[in-house]
C-alpha cells in the first residue's frame, strides 16, 4: 500500500470516531437535561396559606385550695365550766342555734349585787327629786326658800341621777357577760371540730383553754383561693370563668367565677392572690381540697397565628418564609404563645400574605418558587 493510501485511511478513521464521540456525548447531554427536567416536573408543589389575624386560646393549670367561705373558733368569753354540748363534730347548725351552755356561779352573785345597787340607787333618785320638787314648789312663794337651797337640791339630784345611770350601766353589763355563758352560731355552717367535753374548764384564748371549743364552717359556699404569677396577671379580671378539678374527684369538673382580686403581688412570691367563689349545695367539695385550676390564656385577635412548622428557627435567628412575585423571602418575626401545633408570631408580615406552612432552611433567601399550592391554615 502507498503511503498516501495509508494517511487517508488513518485519517478517514480519525474522523469516523471523532463523530461517534461527539454524536455520544450530545446524546448523553440531552439524557441529562430531560432528566433534570423530568425531576423539576416530579417535585411537589410546596404548600403555602394566606396569612389571616387570629386569636390563640390554650390554658395554664395552678394548684389552688378550697377554703370555707367563712369560718370562726368559737371561744368562752369568760371563765366558766362547760355545762351542756348540744351539737358534735358534723352537726349541721342554723345561725342563732344554741351550741354549749356553760355556768359560773360568781356571776350570778354578781348580778344579784349589780341588782340591789341599782335598786339603792334608784330610791335614793327619788328621794332627792321628791325634795327639789318640794322645793321649787315652796319657792314660788316669795321668801320662803332661799336660791341657795334651791340650787344645792338640784345639783343633789342631778349627781343622784348620775349615780342611777351608773348603776343600770354596772348592771347591764353583769347582765351581758352572764348571756356569753350561752354559745350561739354566727351564722349557717357545720362544726368540723370540738375540742372540749361537758364539765371542761374553758375562757378566753390562754385563759382556761388555748383551744377553741367548737370550729364552725360554712361548706355551702366555697373560696377558691388561687396564686396567679405575675406573668398571667392580665389574663384574670372580675367575673373572669375558670374550671378546676380535684384528685378526689378526677372526672367531676367544676366552674368558678372570679370573685375578689388582692389588687397587689406577695412580695416573696410575686403572685396575686385570687379568690373565686364556688356553690356548694350537694357539699361534695370539702375545705382544705387542693384543685388543679385551668387558667384560660386568651391571646389579642390582632396577633398573627400560624401552624409551629411554618416557623423557622435557623442559627440566623427565628423566620417565616413569605412568597412575593414567586421568589421567597425570609421576614424575621418574634414568637408569642404556643398551643396546639400553633403559635403567635410578630413582624413584618400583613394580611393576605402568602407563607410556606412547612419551613425549611433549603428553601434559601430569593430562590425562585415555581411551583406552590395554597390552602387553608390548618
Amino acid at each position: 500500500m502507498k503511503p498516501a493510501s495509508k494517511f487517508a485511511l488513518i485519517f478517514l478513521s480519525v474522523g469516523v470516531s471523532a463523530a461517534a464521540l461527539q454524536s455520544c456525548g450530545s446524546s448523553e447531554a440531552r439524557d441529562d437535561k430531560e432528566h433534570k427536567e423530568g425531576a423539576a416536573a416530579a417535585a411537589p408543589a410546596l404548600e403555602a396559606f394566606t396569612l389571616q389575624q387570629g386569636q390563640l386560646s390554650s390554658s395554664i393549670k395552678i394548684p389552688g385550695e378550697l377554703v370555707a367561705f367563712q369560718r370562726v373558733d368559737l371561744y368562752a368569753k369568760v371563765s366558766s365550766f362547760v355545762r351542756k354540748l348540744y351539737v358534735d363534730v358534723g352537726s349541721e347548725v342554723k345561725a342563732g342555734q344554741l351550741l354549749v351552755t356553760m355556768e359560773a356561779p360568781e356571776l350570778n352573785s354578781q348580778l344579784s349585787g349589780a341588782e340591789s345597787r341599782l335598786k339603792s340607787q334608784e330610791a335614793i333618785y327619788l328621794s332627792s327629786k321628791a325634795t327639789y320638787d318640794r322645793l321649787l314648789e315652796t319657792s314660788k312663794t316669795p321668801g320662803t326658800v332661799s336660791q341657795n337651797d334651791l340650787d344645792i337640791a338640784f345639783a343633789k339630784q342631778k349627781s343622784d341621777l348620775a349615780q342611777l345611770e351608773a348603776a343600770k350601766a354596772s348592771y347591764r353589763e353583769v347582765g351581758d357577760t352572764r348571756n356569753y355563758l350561752e354559745i350561739r352560731a354566727p351564722f349557717n355552717g357545720v362544726i368540723s371540730k370540738r375540742n372540749v367535753s361537758a364539765g371542761a374548764y374553758v375562757g378566753p384564748a390562754g385563759k382556761g383553754s388555748d383551744m377553741p371549743i367548737f370550729t364552725l364552717q360554712e361548706q355551702k359556699k366555697l373560696r377558691l383561693v388561687v396564686s396567679i404569677p405575675e406573668a398571667y396577671n392580665s389574663y384574670l379580671s372580675h367575673s373572669s370563668e375558670v374550671k378546676f378539678t380535684t384528685k378526689s374527684l378526677p372526672n367531676d369538673v367544676f366552674t368558678a367565677k372570679v370573685s375578689r382580686l388582692s389588687g397587689a403581688l406577695d412580695e416573696r412570691l410575686r403572685s396575686q392572690s385570687i379568690e373565686m367563689d364556688v356553690t356548694n349545695e350537694e357539699k361534695k367539695l370539702l375545705p382544705g381540697m387542693v384543685a388543679e385550676v385551668a387558667i384560660p390564656l386568651t391571646g389579642s385577635d390582632k396577633a398573627f397565628v400560624v401552624p409551629s412548622k411554618a416557623v423557622l428557627n435557623s442559627t440566623q435567628g427565628v423566620y417565616v418564609i413569605k412568597v412575593v412575585n414567586s421568589k421567597a423571602v425570609w421576614v424575621p418575626v418574634k414568637t408569642g404563645r404556643k398551643a396546639d401545633d400553633q403559635t403567635e408570631v410578630f413582624g413584618d408580615l400583613s394580611i393576605n400574605d402568602t407563607v410556606i406552612k412547612i419551613a425549611s432552611e433549603e428553601i434559601r433567601d430569593s430562590s425562585v418558587i415555581k411551583h406552590i399550592n395554597v390552602t387553608g391554615i390548618k
